[in-house]
C-alpha cells in the first residue's frame, strides 16, 4: 500500500458523504423490528446491485438476509456486514427533544445502537475498498452480508451453520461505541459470550378434560360457557414467568456478569370471554459467559416449563430463536485494524453538532455547556488499555463479556470487532439523559456523520492493507489455527450449534399497511 492509495481511499469516502448520509436516514426512519426488515434490505441489495455485486436475496431461508460478492481477479476474501433491525419501543425523531417519527406511536420501534449507521459505515468501507481496488487494479474478494435480527442474534447463528462464512480470509465487525472504554478502539482478549433465544409455547388442548368427574358427568353449567373457569394458556405463561424469575439468583454464579430477560409474544386470544386461552408463548433471552452457562440456564427453564404446563393442563413445546457462540480474539487482524484507526483519527464534532447537542440539553432543563460531548468519542484508546480497564471489574475465570453474534464470525475466518465512538453526551453530577436522547443523536446527520465516514475510511484502509501484504493474512490463518487447534473442526474448535429453521414465522412486532397507512401491530 502507498499513501496514494490511502489518499483515494480517504477522498472517495469524502466525495460520497451526502449518499452515505441519505442511506442511513433511510435505514434509521424505517426502524424495522427484528425478522421484519423488509424495506431496509431491499434498499441494501438496490444499492449493491447498482455496484455490480452478485446478490443473493433471502439468503439461508431468511427472507431479509442477503449475501452479496464482488471480485476483481483472484486474490483473497474480506468481508464485513450490516445489521439493520430496530428495537420495539424506541420510536424518535431526528430532533433534540422527545417526539416519536411521524404518524407513530412512541411505541413503535426506532434504532437505539444505531443499527442505521451500522451497516451504512461497513456499507461505506465495502464500496470505497472497492473502488480503490478498481482505480488500482488490486486483486481479490469482497463478501458482505445482510444479517436481520441481531437484537435476537437472529441471523448469524443461521448464516455460520449454513457454511457463509468459510471460505472468508478476514472480517472486519464494526460497531458504534456503546459502552466505555470499547470507544476508537478494537477488542482485543475479551470479546462478547455466549447467547441463547428461545420460545416456550404453552397450549390449552383439552380443556373439557378439567371438570370431567370420575363418572363422565359434568357441571350443572353448560360445559361451552363453564370452561372459563379453567386454567389456560396464559396462567401457564404466568406460572413459568414468576418462577424462573424466583429462581434467577440460583440459576448463575453472582460473581459473573450475565443476563436473562424475557419477551410475552403472545397471551391469550380476544375471540370469547367465556373460553380459557388456548396459546400463549413467552420468549427467554440468556447472555452468559460461556456455554455451560448457557446450558445451565436452559435446563432450569425446561423443568420450570414442565412444571407450568402440568399445574395448567396445558401442553408445552420449545422454539429456539438463537444458539451463539461466545468469541475468540485474532490479535493479528485486530492490530492491522487499530493502526489504521490510528491513520484515519477519532471522529470529531463540528459547532453544529455542539449546538444541536446543546438544544438537547436546554430542553432537558440543563444549561449549555462549551463542550457538550463526551471527550472520550474524540479520543483513541489502545485495546490492551480498554482490556484491562474492564478486566478490573470481571473474575479472573470470566474470559467474555456482554452479548453479540459477531462471535459466529470468530469460529469461521480472523475477525477484528472495531469501535467507533458514537454522539454521546457528557454529564455533570445529577445530570442525566433519557433514552431517546441517544437514540435522537443516532438520526441527526451532524451528529452521527461523523463516526459513519470515520469507520468507513478505518474499515476500507484495513482492507486495503491487507489486500496488499499478503503476510497478514497468513499470520491470522496461522493465529487462527493455533487458537482453534487446527482451525475448522480443529481440537478446540466450536462447531456451529444453530439445528433449528430460521425463527421467521413467530409473532415477532412489525408495521402493516392499512387503508390509513402504516400501523405498529404488536
Amino acid at each position: 500500500m502507498n499513501r496514494q492509495e490511502y489518499k483515494y481511499i480517504s477522498s472517495w469516502v469524502d466525495k460520497n458523504t451526502k449518499k452515505l448520509s441519505n442511506w442511513n436516514k433511510i435505514i434509521w426512519n424505517l426502524a424495522e423490528p427484528a425478522w421484519r426488515e423488509y424495506e431496509s434490505s431491499k434498499l441494501y441489495i438496490e444499492i449493491l446491485k447498482k455496484n455490480n455485486f452478485k446478490v443473493e436475496e433471502g439468503s439461508a431461508g431468511m427472507p431479509t438476509a442477503f449475501c452479496a460478492e464482488w471480485e476483481n481477479g483472484s486474490g483473497p476474501t474480506l468481508a464485513t456486514y450490516a445489521e439493520y433491525d430496530a428495537v420495539p419501543g424506541q420510536c424518535q425523531d431526528a430532533v433534540p427533544f422527545k417526539k416519536p417519527r411521524a404518524g407513530l406511536s412512541e411505541h413503535a420501534s426506532g434504532h437505539t445502537d444505531p443499527h442505521s449507521a451500522l451497516g451504512i459505515s461497513a456499507l461505506g468501507g465495502l464500496l470505497a475498498t472497492k473502488a480503490v481496488m478498481e482505480k488500482y487494479n488490486i486483486s481479490g474478494k469482497l463478501f458482505f452480508t445482510g444479517e436481520p435480527a441481531e437484537k435476537l442474534r437472529g441471523s448469524k447463528p443461521i448464516h455460520a451453520a449454513k457454511g457463509y462464512y468459510d471460505n472468508i480470509d478476514a472480517m472486519i465487525s464494526f460497531h458504534p461505541c456503546y459502552m466505555l472504554p470499547w470507544c476508537n478502539t478494537v477488542r482485543w482478549d475479551i470479546h462478547c459470550g455466549a447467547a441463547y433465544a428461545l420460545i416456550y409455547r404453552f397450549e390449552c388442548k383439552n380443556a373439557a378434560n378439567w371438570l370431567k368427574k370420575n363418572n363422565n358427568s359434568f357441571t350443572p353449567i353448560p360445559q361451552s360457557h363453564a370452561e372459563v373457569r379453567l386454567p389456560s394458556a396464559d396462567e401457564a405463561l404466568i406460572q413459568m414467568y414468576n418462577s424462573s424469575r424466583n429462581l434467577r439468583d440460583t440459576m448463575l454464579p453472582h460473581s459473573r456478569s450475565w443476563s436473562m430477560n424475557e419477551i410475552i409474544l403472545t397471551s391469550g386470544q380476544a375471540t370469547a370471554d367465556n373460553l380459557p386461552a388456548k396459546k400463549a408463548e413467552l420468549q427467554y433471552m440468556i447472555r452468559v459467559s460461556t456455554l455451560d452457562e448457557a446450558d445451565k440456564v436452559i435446563s432450569f427453564l425446561d423443568r420450570n416449563a414442565d412444571s407450568a404446563a402440568k399445574m395448567t393442563n396445558c401442553s408445552y413445546t420449545k422454539h429456539w430463536v438463537s444458539k451463539s457462540r461466545p468469541g475468540i480474539p485474532n490479535h493479528t487482524i485486530s492490530n492491522i485494524v487499530f493502526e489504521s484507526l490510528k491513520q484515519v483519527g477519532p471522529p470529531k464534532w463540528g459547532q453544529e453538532a455542539k449546538k444541536l447537542a446543546n438544544e438537547i440539553r436546554q430542553n432537558l432543563g440543563l444549561e449549555s455547556v462549551k463542550n457538550p460531548f463526551l471527550k472520550e468519542i474524540s479520543e483513541i484508546i489502545h485495546p490492551k488499555e480498554a482490556d484491562s480497564i474492564i478486566r478490573k471489574n470481571l473474575p479472573p475465570s470470566q474470559n467474555n463479556f456482554t452479548s453479540d453474534d459477531y462471535t459466529e464470525m470468530c469460529w469461521h475466518t480472523p475477525t477484528a470487532r472495531l469501535y467507533i465512538g458514537r454522539p454521546m453526551l457528557a454529564s455533570a453530577k445529577n445530570e442525566y439523559y433519557p433514552n431517546w436522547v441517544m437514540n435522537a443523536l443516532g438520526g441527526i446527520p451532524e451528529t452521527i456523520n461523523p463516526m459513519i465516514f470515520t469507520a468507513s475510511k478505518t474499515i476500507a484502509l484495513s482492507f486495503l492493507k491487507m489486500l496488499r501484504d499478503p503476510q497478514i493474512l497468513k499470520d491470522a490463518k496461522k493465529e487462527f489455527k493455533k487458537r482453534t487447534r487446527g482451525g475448522i473442526n480443529g481440537e478446540n474448535w466450536i462447531p456451529p450449534l444453530c439445528d433449528y429453521s430460521p425463527p421467521i414465522h413467530y409473532a415477532w412486532p412489525n408495521y402493516i399497511s392499512t387503508p390509513n397507512g402504516k400501523d405498529w401491530l404488536f
